[in-house]
């Protein structure tokens, strides 16, 4: 596996883009807090690092990654809204309890998206166990709430100049 060799959140050889005239919203679920919120943090991080201001960010708090959904959906009901970035983690546990949420919530993100056709970024963890999680949410794989963020920023762009 390709990410056991590097740091995901390595952005270095990028043209991000400025965020500053941007605005976002950021759809995070509150179970499994400890990870969902170290992804937020790296979120908020990545896009202030890249010129985006704080009174252009709204932040949504919701139970699950399954309500990651609606949501996105909810936010994007704001039309001055550039971006939406979810961010979850699913950690696999004993029953398909797992497969069922991952493939739900993928799938519902990405219809939100075509629905308002805006950019809405895919921030879920979906892991093997917590570990795992937690290497992706700031620990030695980086910070997908980071990489979120600057997806985020580029389809944000992309989508103002196309």
């Amino acid at each position: 596996m390709s990410s056991t060799l590097k740091n995901l959140s390595d952005f270095s050889h990028l043209q991000v883009g400025n965020a500053e005239n941007l605005k976002f919203a950021i759809v995070v679920s509150q179970w499994n807090a400890q990870i969902t919120g170290a992804l937020l943090n790296g979120a908020y991080k990545g896009l202030l690092d890249h010129g985006a201001k704080e009174e252009n960010i709204e932040l949504i708090e919701v139970p699950g990654s399954y309500e990651l959904i609606s949501g996105s959906d909810i936010a994007l009901r704001n039309a001055e809204l550039d971006a939406v970035i979810t961010l979850g983690c699913v950690i696999q546990g004993e029953t398909r309890h797992f497969d069922f949420i991952c493939d739900a919530v993928a799938n519902g993100i990405a219809n939100v998206g075509i629905k308002y056709n805006k950019p809405v970024i895919f921030g879920v963890l979906t892991t093997d166990n917590e570990q795992q999680a937690l290497d992706r949410a700031g620990g030695k794989h980086g910070n997908k709430g980071e990489e979120a963020a600057i997806t985020a920023i580029q389809m944000a762009l992309i989508h103002k100049n196309h």
